[in-house]
């Protein structure tokens, strides 16, 4: 029966509570909004098929990966696609191709009012609710398990996600159904709790007196690609610039699993590794010129390097240096803030708009910094 005792030990990806054929096991959420197994103890039946499934560890699979994987700078030719993607829409490139076969995707998408979750999509129509950055985890609940029924059916499955999300649905799924099932991660930062992105909407909406339409974590059409500024609209009209960044990039609100991520390295649980480019000028100066976005594709399977080889033609694609490559979450995981943990004692006892003015870049306490900040790089400069 599994049991967590110290939550940076679970990743939250739902391969215990999807391989019990007892449904003993279900995903509930902590203070923060992530999601942890629960077991129910009249069911379980002592398998021990819940501990053998989590990969959340140093051994987990990566027994069909190159010895490195092949590195490339990747844009798609069509700009219209790069505009409305994240970075270079190597990702709508390689999900086109699985489509047009009849395949089916997996990727990250919206529910209820913006919460994160992953869906699946049998049309591009139904994919590109796929694209852009999301910056919170997404809620898995039931998808392992779609997945594995869309392979017996015999149907292509393609699923992007964390690498510990694919690293968890690798051993949930099993070798005999791998055939048919591509796997794409990302390079992750971290990801941020669900119910603080809940929050925040609600407190950006109360503020307002209106409710919130549109969201986008990294507008790159309004700020350029390099830039990292989240974007939302009202329904009745305006709306502004967020900074739910501020407190991502603090590291004091993630998952405690990302700060012993098992993942950050070029070892890759995942057929395709992508990622913004950063330090794409050193594979090619003009790729990237106008700041309108360039992937980083890591090719780490022989099925990976097989379906990118089938789909190159159309993009943009320039051969990179792994080295080149190295961003920092490609070496190490993020290192957890020193304040996560009085972060949530604050947010479990007084709530979102007390830790929002206390750690966010608002209020008085934000303010002092700035003058310290000031001040310090002032006294250095004399």
């Amino acid at each position: 029966m599994i049991k967590i005792t110290d939550k940076s030990q679970c990743c939250g990806c739902t391969a215990c509570a999807s391989v019990c054929a007892h449904d003993a096991i279900t995903m509930q959420p902590d203070a923060m909004g992530f999601l942890y197994p629960m077991a129910d103890e009249t069911k379980c039946v002592e398998c021990g098929l819940c501990e053998k499934v989590c990969a959340f560890n140093d051994n987990y699979d990566t027994s069909l990966n190159f010895p490195q994987p092949d590195a490339y700078a990747a844009r798609h030719k069509d700009m219209e696609e790069v505009k409305t993607s994240r970075s270079g829409a190597a990702f709508i490139v390689l999900s086109d191709y699985v489509l047009e076969q009849g395949g089916v995707v997996y990727g990250v998408g919206y529910t209820d009012h913006f919460r994160v979750i992953h869906k699946r999509a049998t049309t591009k129509e139904q994919r590109d609710e796929f694209k852009g950055s999301k910056y919170v985890q997404s809620d898995l609940t039931g998808v392992f398990r779609q997945v594995k029924k869309d392979l017996k059916d015999g149907l292509t499955v393609m699923f992007s996600g964390t690498p510990c999300q694919t690293a968890g649905l690798n051993s949930y799924i099993g070798k005999k159904l791998r055939e048919k099932l591509i796997l794409v991660d990302i390079v992750c930062h971290g990801v941020p709790a669900p119910y603080l992105w809940r929050d925040y909407i609600a407190y950006l909406e109360k503020k307002q007196g209106d409710k919130i339409c549109w969201v986008n974590f990294r507008d790159k059409q309004k700020f350029g690609w390099a830039a990292h500024h989240e974007t939302f609209k009202f329904v009745n009209g305006g709306g502004g610039k967020m900074s739910f960044t501020y407190l991502f990039y603090q590291h004091i609100m993630f998952r405690p699993s990302c700060g012993k991520c098992h993942y950050a390295n070029t070892k890759r649980p995942s057929d395709i590794t992508i990622a913004d480019f950063w330090g794409w000028e050193k594979t090619d100066p003009n790729i990237n010129a106008d700041n309108k976005g360039v992937s980083l594709v890591l090719v780490n399977t022989e099925k990976g390097r097989e379906l990118f080889e089938a789909v190159k033609d159309q993009m943009t694609v320039i051969p990179a240096k792994l080295e080149d490559c190295l961003q920092p979450n490609l070496c190490r995981p993020s290192l957890e803030s020193h304040l996560r943990c009085k972060f949530e004692k604050d947010y479990r006892k007084y709530g979102f708009k007390y830790v929002y003015y206390r750690y966010g870049n608002i209020g008085p306490i934000w303010r002092l910094r700035q003058i310290k900040a000031f001040f310090k790089k002032n006294l250095r400069l004399r």
